[in-house]
């Protein structure tokens, strides 16, 4: 039954952020040589090296060689300068000084959870390997569930490095009962890793606890001193005379004196330290914080179902409001929870009921009921009023309500949630998983007089609960996903993942003194183990119960849900870190990230997660964004013509620092816009227009810097940014959004076959051409960073002060040469440079050959330099090229394919406060993009049902794509006009927020001419297609075509 998972492995791909983080480190040390193999006769101890079948060819040099890394070989003013660099470049407040720790620097690097933190510095130990040759590399991490979650990773990761490297790193978790390993790992001149965590660290390596007797601890003295064991050596001299890079893993955790102090004894080369909240803090080279990673999309958005209970006095009545039920047909309903007093028991049940129910009726007559006669249901506020003037909310347990009340609530909205997503999800092969954290194992399981496992309390309502939920969702139709409901049994569908004592049976962790996290090696062991399995949709378990202790182990990309079962609803624990146990990106059946790649701007929609509070909304919200805040790097709060100067803005290849001049011509653009105020504030009316794309263009002095302007201004940090970060779990959505009669009129349903078909496109162009555009444009554009490094000596200038030293003046060059790093065998790795181009840009190597042929012999020697970057960046200009060409020589042709209607309803779950209830659109509601009240394709819409030209339209789901050269396409709307009055009779179009094509990038407008080129010149139906940003606009387009 356990191995069917076997097949399953996740996919690692390359994104762009987590390259920036790699190269942010690895630039530090620009200008160092290219030096491995620096060999050091290894002190063997007493023991002579013995003779075996492998080594008896070895001389007695090579039998003692060990292999260290080559010391630092530029000096501390040009760290610094490399640092301020990079930093300049992220946006980073500059070092003033050098911060020395241990070795020759400290950097660091600031990741949100969930955002591929130990990939990025595994993928860094493999750069600053190939670019410099260091090789000994020791990974320092907190605790044992840390340390086993690095070394999974090590493993999964080792198919996807070996690609990229063509080379495995060997890495050991450290183990005092193993000292062979430090041989092997000193005497090996391959990339070499150690994984230790500091328990094994805080004894062995405390110097004070190397002794005998009381106070003394032994695995302390086995690293400390001379063991007979290992040659009389000391182990620790051992590990040091390889001079190792050291990588701390979430250094906040271990900053005590004792592992700081000894940590120094490893005599590290220098410190790199990857967290996502850094206590102390060194020099900072790279900043992906919460508030980056939710903008850019990197992780799951987050939605909180809170629970608020009133005791309301002198009642003993029960009341739980669930939801609210919207229906284009019908008014709003409410679900509602309230006791019904039968003959021989009261009983709990839930009932849909709307306006001018009596719930004194409905309850059987039962007293506490008397005068709740329903007045009033808003959805949009999420509350039911009652002619007694008593108001619940969504969410809200009114009445007589116990702990075990509240447990059950819990638990039946976190099913609740995982059937409302799992209904989609299913459909893209996405498993859906839920998360419960308890703290006493007894309260889900318990042992029989046998010993055999059965459910006790929570496992019991888990079953009743699912079981009323399931049935909701069975229908008498037998979807494919109704199929997956029914083939899974109820007590299969949860398990419980605890520590396992003796006897075989599920025990409480036990957690280290002062701490609420386990170390029980085992129970990691068993969660890591099915980290992939539990992501089948063959492998039944879709509901887990573990114990809080072990919250660092679950880090499943799949978990949708997360719900903490704590009795007394425990607030001291940190809300980022239950929160954080979900946020990474989740995965489909085949281990493919569903990340924006993939889902385009609906990537947020389809990861989501819920999280299940024991308390408010507003309580749980209010701490998590307090704690985000408080963590988030310090941005700049105001816009000055200061902030601007100055910043040096990445367009295209080219670096422009913005002048002076520039600067203010910002900051006036800015002002006169109104977006923002008297006191240089981001305003309302700015983060409007960039999410509804109206932005007024900039002037033109800084018009071509755009995209860069607009970085720097999202920068600034506003109050309100964290605002749309949380939703509310509570808020009334609409979950199915079907098609309606104006679907199947006969009007729609010409439109929808006209132009429902799948299409194939051929491109016909002058391969020759291309090659003598491409070598133009790459002889012109290309330019690849040079590795180079300097060799200064200097003395300490006369007049040394703090300012000096700020301004990079207090040491006085006296002599500096720079030597740039030219080496006929740059790289060990062969690269297919024709290869990996041609595959970039779906070229063949005859035409890409000949491209590379035509380019100067100077531009073709940056291969050498920098073969990744001159890969991509060839590839890119080629494509630009490509981009421009191809669109004048395509043809379409139909397929046998058809778009089923289904696409129209894939999307489930929208919320509520954004829908439009349309007039003529083949479904009931219209979610616009942006927001609502000034959205353009809200006005559109509205205009649209006003005018009685129009018959019906559909706002096109994403679904429907036509295939281009440079990406799919997507177009917004498809309108079917009364016939006679308008030129066409049907329409595609395109809504944008401005009609100037050079606010679009070429890829967008190479997308749009070939929408253009099939609706208006291909194809013989009579749907034309244009772009338009009102309907106004549309109107007196039509009669142009």
């Amino acid at each position: 039954m356990n191995e069917y998972m076997a097949g399953m492995k996740f996919k690692f791909t390359i994104q762009d952020y987590q390259t920036d983080a790699v190269n942010s480190v690895v630039k530090v040390f620009a200008g160092q040589p290219f030096q491995d193999k620096v060999s050091y006769r290894r002190d063997t101890g007493s023991k002579e090296i013995e003779k075996t079948l492998f080594n008896w060819k070895m001389s007695d040099e090579e039998l003692y060689m060990g292999f260290a890394n080559a010391p630092v070989a530029l000096d501390g003013t040009q760290l610094l300068k490399n640092i301020r660099e990079v930093q300049n470049d992220n946006n980073i407040k500059e070092s003033s000084a050098l911060a020395k720790h241990m070795g020759a620097c400290s950097l660091d690097v600031e990741m949100e959870t969930g955002t591929g933190k130990t990939y990025v510095y595994i993928k860094t130990m493999f750069e600053l390997n190939k670019q410099y040759g260091w090789s000994k590399f020791i990974v320092v991490v907190p605790s044992i569930a840390i340390r086993e979650g690095v070394q999974k990773s090590f493993e999964m990761m080792q198919d996807h490095f070996m690609e990229q490297y063509g080379k495995k790193a060997r890495f050991f978790v450290y183990n005092s009962k193993n000292l062979t390993d430090i041989d092997n790992f000193s005497s090996s001149a391959d990339l070499s890793v150690m994984i230790i965590n500091t328990q094994a660290f805080n004894t062995s390596f405390n110097a004070d606890k190397n002794k005998e007797g009381r106070g003394g601890d032994k695995t302390a003295r086995i690293i400390f001193s001379p063991r007979d064991d290992f040659g009389s050596r000391v182990p620790m001299d051992v590990i040091a005379a390889n001079r190792p890079i050291i990588i701390m893993d979430e250094p906040q955790k271990m900053g005590g004196e004792k592992t700081q102090r000894a940590l120094k004894e490893f005599n590290p080369l220098f410190t790199l330290n990857y967290s996502a909240t850094h206590k102390e803090h060194h020099d900072l080279v790279y900043v992906l914080d919460a508030l980056d990673a939710y903008r850019m999309k990197l992780v799951k958005k987050i939605e909180v179902k809170g629970f608020d209970i009133k005791n309301l006095r002198g009642t003993d009545g029960y009341l739980f409001l669930e939801d609210i039920v919207i229906s284009p047909k019908k008014p709003p309903m409410a679900r509602l929870e309230f006791e019904i007093g039968y003959d021989k028991s009261i009983n709990r049940e839930t009932r849909i009921v709307g306006v001018d129910d009596d719930l004194y009726a409905l309850s059987k007559g039962m007293e506490q009921y008397q005068g709740y006669h329903i007045n009033e249901i808003d959805p949009i506020r999420g509350i039911v009023t009652f002619t007694n003037n008593v108001e619940i909310h969504t969410g809200e347990v009114l009445g007589d309500v116990s702990e075990k009340d509240i447990r059950r609530v819990q638990i039946r909205e976190t099913i609740r949630s995982h059937f409302e997503k799992e209904k989609e999800l299913y459909n893209r092969g996405i498993k859906t998983l839920s998360l419960f954290f308890i703290d006493k194992v007894e309260n889900y399981r318990k042992y029989d007089a046998d010993g055999n496992e059965v459910n006790s309390e929570y496992g019991q309502m888990f079953e009743e609960e699912y079981i009323s939920v399931l049935n909701e969702y069975l229908t008498l139709f037998n979807t494919p996903y109704e199929q997956y409901l029914r083939s899974i049994d109820v007590h299969d569908t949860h398990a419980g993942y605890f520590s396992i004592d003796k006897k075989g049976h599920k025990i409480d962790s036990k957690m280290k003194r002062g701490s609420d996290i386990s170390d029980d090696e085992s129970a990691y062991e068993l969660i890591l183990k099915d980290k992939e399995k539990l992501l089948s949709l063959d492998n039944p378990v879709r509901f887990i119960f573990s114990h809080s202790a072990l919250r660092e182990g679950w880090d499943n990309p799949n978990v949708f849900q997360i719900c903490t079962l704590k009795h007394g609803g425990d607030s001291t624990t940190n809300k980022r870190q239950e929160v954080g146990r979900g946020l990474r990106i989740c995965v489909n059946q085949s281990g493919d990230r569903m990340d924006e790649h993939v889902l385009g701007s609906q990537v947020q929609q389809v990861n989501k997660l819920t999280v299940i509070a024991s308390d408010g909304y507003k309580d749980f919200v209010s701490s998590l964004q307090k704690e985000i805040k408080d963590d988030l790097y310090e941005r700049p709060t105001k816009a000055t013509p200061e902030y601007f100067q100055g910043k040096r803005l990445k367009i295209g290849d080219d670096v422009i620092t913005v002048t002076s001049d520039q600067a203010h011509t910002i900051y006036f653009y800015l002002a006169k816009n109104d977006y923002i105020d008297e006191d240089g504030h981001v305003t309302d009316k700015y983060r409007a227009d960039t999410e509804n794309k109206t932005l007024a263009p900039l002037p033109e002095k800084v018009k071509d810097i755009a995209d860069g302007v607009h970085a720097l201004v999202q920068g600034i940090f506003d109050e309100h940014a964290l605002d749309g970060m949380i939703d509310d779990g509570n808020a009334t959505k609409i979950q199915e959004n079907a098609l309606n009669d104006n679907f199947y009129k006969k009007e729609f349903q010409t439109l929808w076959n006209y132009i429902n078909h799948k299409w194939s496109y051929t491109v016909h162009f002058d391969s020759e051409e291309l090659i003598q555009k491409s070598i133009q444009h790459i002889d012109e554009k290309l330019f690849v960073a040079k590795l180079q490094y300097t060799v200064t000596t200097g003395t300490q200038g006369a007049d040394w002060s703090a300012d000096t030293v700020k301004s990079g003046n207090g040491f006085v060059a006296e002599k500096s040469h720079t030597f740039n790093l030219d080496r006929g065998e740059t790289s060990q790795v062969k690269y297919d440079l024709i290869g990996k181009i041609g595959a970039g840009t779906h070229l063949t190597r005859r035409t890409v050959t000949a491209i590379l042929k035509g380019i100067s012999p100077l531009k073709f020697a940056m291969y050498v330099n920098n073969p990744e970057e001159f890969i991509s960046k060839v590839s890119r200009l080629i494509n630009e090229e490509k981009a421009t060409m191809i669109v004048d020589d395509i043809t379409y042709n139909k397929t046998d394919g058809t778009y089923d209607s289904e696409i129209f309803t894939a999307e489930k779950n929208k919320d509520f406060s954004r829908a439009y209830l349309a007039k003529k659109n083949v479904q009931d509601y219209v979610f616009a993009d942006g927001t609502a009240e000034k959205s353009i394709e809200r006005k559109f819409a509205e205009d649209m049902d006003l005018d009685d030209k129009v018959v019906v339209y559909a706002k096109l789901p994403r679904g429907f794509q036509i295939p281009t050269p440079v990406g799919n396409y997507a177009p917004d709307w498809a309108i079917a006009f009364q016939k006679g009055t308008v030129k066409h009779i049907y329409f595609v179009a395109e809504t944008k927020g401005s009609m100037d094509s050079m606010d679009l990038r070429p890829i967008e407008q190479a997308k749009i001419k070939c929408a253009k080129k099939l609706f208006n010149e291909i194809s013989t139906d009579d749907v034309v297609y244009g772009q338009v940003d009102s309907y106004q606009n549309l109107l007196s387009m039509m009669n142009a075509i």
